[in-house]
């Protein structure tokens, strides 16, 4: 197990490229007046990849989570950059995060992370007939590839460094709907 990277500082930022504050006045059909905060997402959205290396097994990373303080196993995932759409976007990342573009790619549904206080929306795609191909990724270290068994999910939701709720869901979307129980519109 990799060792953490080491925090030498913490301090708070009031205006940061990454995110930004926006508050919305609401009038409620009551009459009830509010001011909210929001965080208010950029760029052109994100994706979250189920790679699928086989009909049975998944391929998931471990990522060091800065947010937890951890290296955690979710599934590979990004932004996706201005003029490419959410397959292309998600072929990019699985060869950057995995080193395996994908053939078959089906945009399975999409996740909000908190939608009381976040507008952030991510493209759940599942990605099959995976072929080796590598592409530079902007992670700081290379990331470790662990295959997993769709029928042992229930024993990978048991983790402790398995937490990312996006990652959870988006794999038991993925199981669903490779059984024929889930139909996506």
């Amino acid at each position: 197990m990799r060792k953490p990277p080491i925090i030498h500082a913490t301090r708070d930022v009031r205006d940061s490229s990454f995110l930004r504050v926006e508050q919305l006045d609401l009038e409620f059909s009551n009459g009830e007046r509010r001011t909210y905060e929001r965080l208010k997402g950029g760029g052109m959205g994100a994706v979250i990849i189920v790679p699928m290396i086989d009909n049975e097994t998944v391929l998931l990373v471990r990522e060091y989570g800065a947010g937890v303080g951890r290296y955690e196993l979710s599934l590979p995932k990004g932004r996706l950059d201005r003029d490419e759409t959410v397959e292309q976007g998600a072929d990019r990342e699985l060869k950057e995060e995995i080193g395996y573009g994908a053939r078959k790619l089906k945009i399975l549904h999409n996740l909000s992370l908190s939608p009381s206080y976040m507008t952030h929306m991510a493209h759940v795609v599942l990605a099959q007939d995976l072929y080796p191909e590598r592409l530079e990724g902007d992670e700081p270290e290379e990331l470790e590839v662990v295959p997993w068994k769709m029928a042992d999910l229930h024993k990978l939701v048991g983790r402790d460094d398995v937490t990312e709720g996006r990652s959870i869901a988006a794999l038991f979307m993925a199981r669903e709907y490779l059984a024929g129980r889930f139909f996506p519109t």
